[in-house]
């Protein structure tokens, strides 16, 4: 019993960790979605919640009943062999344009909070993430189990701080983009989380395991997404920071910041081995390679790009993906799951 919550804990943890990245520790990407429509925005992270746990459930469920060892395979599924095979392209870019900008992010932490050199930051990252993907799967587990409750933690201490500060929240009525918020939000990182969700579920193959770690990965995300939320309630115009929750916390509790910088790039780290992992794995479907070579080849690739930067082609991949996304979820409610 022990060891089935064991495994249980750590589908959740590995849910978590590969949803949340550098937008959502920064605020940026909570502030975006959710907080700048104020009190309406937790009745739309509440939908939120409710659809990562009955979409991101599903999507292991069928994963593991198809036997599916990469979003490929799922896609096929979903789309059909031909579209599929196109749709898992762009993600293929796409997911290496994100996975880039992470890295860079990771060296912006070193340079920005710590004065080191982002260089520096990026080589350490690409270490220490090389380490961590010898192991595969189970050093993503591993990552995550540290990082996650650490976050979750952090999350909830923060609110429970900030909460008396809490004053003239807005009761405006939402505009229209606030109702497409949480579909929107569960699109994409339900798109993005199956690179590594997909083969976790089809390696766990116990359903029942399955199915209880979404389900508690999905009430983890909403209540860290509701806490953030609640926390970014009690910063005046909150639309006019680029991190908006290290304001927070210089302001309100200057002690916990240098744990903030360690939740931040933890949260970056994850994310970060998540993209190497579906990239990776991918190109073993592509390319016969050693595993480790592949790994060699995602990690240079994403170096140079996080030098020279990838933003014109995201500019035309990002929104595609967006269809995209929207059309995944859409299929994953609609196609049945296989017996």
């Amino acid at each position: 019993m022990m060891e089935k919550w064991s495994r249980v804990m750590q589908i959740a943890f590995v849910y978590v960790g590969t949803v949340v990245g550098a937008g959502f520790a920064t605020g940026k990407e909570i502030v975006q979605f959710f907080t700048q429509y104020g009190v309406f925005g937790a009745i739309t992270i509440l939908l939120s919640g409710i659809l990562f746990i009955l979409l991101g459930t599903r999507m292991m469920v069928m994963a593991s009943r198809l036997g599916a060892s990469s979003y490929k395979q799922l896609n096929d599924y979903l789309f059909g062999r031909t579209a599929g095979s196109i749709v898992s392209g762009v993600m293929f870019f796409v997911l290496f344009g994100v996975t880039s900008v992470m890295l860079s992010g990771a060296g912006a932490v070193f340079d920005e909070q710590l004065g080191w050199s982002s260089q520096l930051g990026i080589l350490l990252t690409i270490v220490f993430a090389f380490l961590t993907m010898l192991f595969g799967l189970k050093g993503i587990l591993s990552i995550n189990t540290i990082v996650v409750p650490m976050m979750i933690f952090f999350s909830f201490s923060l609110t429970a701080i900030v909460f008396k500060y809490i004053e003239g929240i807005s009761f405006s009525l939402p505009t229209f983009p606030a109702f497409l918020s949480p579909l929107s939000y569960v699109a994409f990182n339900l798109a993005m989380a199956q690179v590594v969700l997909v083969p976790l579920a089809n390696e766990v193959k116990d359903e029942r395991v399955i199915r209880l770690g979404g389900m508690l990965g999905g009430a983890f995300l909403c209540l860290i997404l509701l806490s953030s939320h609640i926390s970014l309630l009690t910063l005046p115009n909150l639309l006019t920071y680029s991190i908006p929750m290290a304001e927070i916390v210089k302001t309100s509790f200057a002690p916990l910041y240098s744990f903030y910088l360690v939740i931040i790039y933890g949260e970056i780290f994850t994310s970060l081995v998540a993209g190497i992992f579906g990239l990776q794995r991918q190109l073993e479907a592509w390319i016969r390679l050693p595993k480790t070579v592949l790994l060699f080849i995602v990690l240079c690739g994403l170096y140079m790009i996080s030098l020279f930067g990838y933003h014109a082609l995201l500019s035309v991949l990002y929104p595609l993906f967006g269809y995209i996304s929207l059309l995944f979820i859409f299929l994953l409610f609609y196609r049945k799951i296989p017996r």
